[in-house]
């Protein structure tokens, strides 16, 4: 493979940090999602700090709102332990389908992404 088809090792390195930065972060979110659905105490120190990342205005979620929202983390997390492996392999940042790099600022904000945006959008 040549350097051109893969990102180099000091990007490599950059990338990894940053997901596991998010990682850590998304690890934190759904420990809080998971103590929240399984306390059955829905009082106000409970939620305030469980739900600091919801700002949606409201006070609490329902348990099936809060069970959707730590299945959805549980697949960012998985998403993510899956670009370190890539990150492993040297085939981090390769879109799946075209077999171009992924725009390094794509990466930065979604470091999960397997798509590059052109091929994003083709698929719909």
């Amino acid at each position: 493979m040549s350097e051109k088809n893969r990102y180099s090792d000091e990007d490599l390195v950059e990338f990894k940090e940053l997901i596991e930065n998010k990682l850590a972060e998304a690890k934190v979110d759904l420990e809080m999602l998971t103590s929240a659905t399984s306390s059955e105490n829905n009082g106000t120190d409970d939620t305030s700090h469980s739900f600091k990342m919801m700002e949606d205005g409201s006070e609490t979620l329902s348990k099936e709102e809060t069970s959707q929202l730590a299945a959805r983390q549980r697949k960012f997390i998985n998403s993510l332990n899956n670009a370190l492996i890539r990150i492993e392999n040297k085939t981090y940042g390769i879109c799946r389908d075209t077999g171009n790099l992924i725009a390094k600022a794509r990466l930065r904000i979604v470091p999960h992404a397997t798509l590059s945006i052109e091929a994003k959008n083709r698929m719909g």
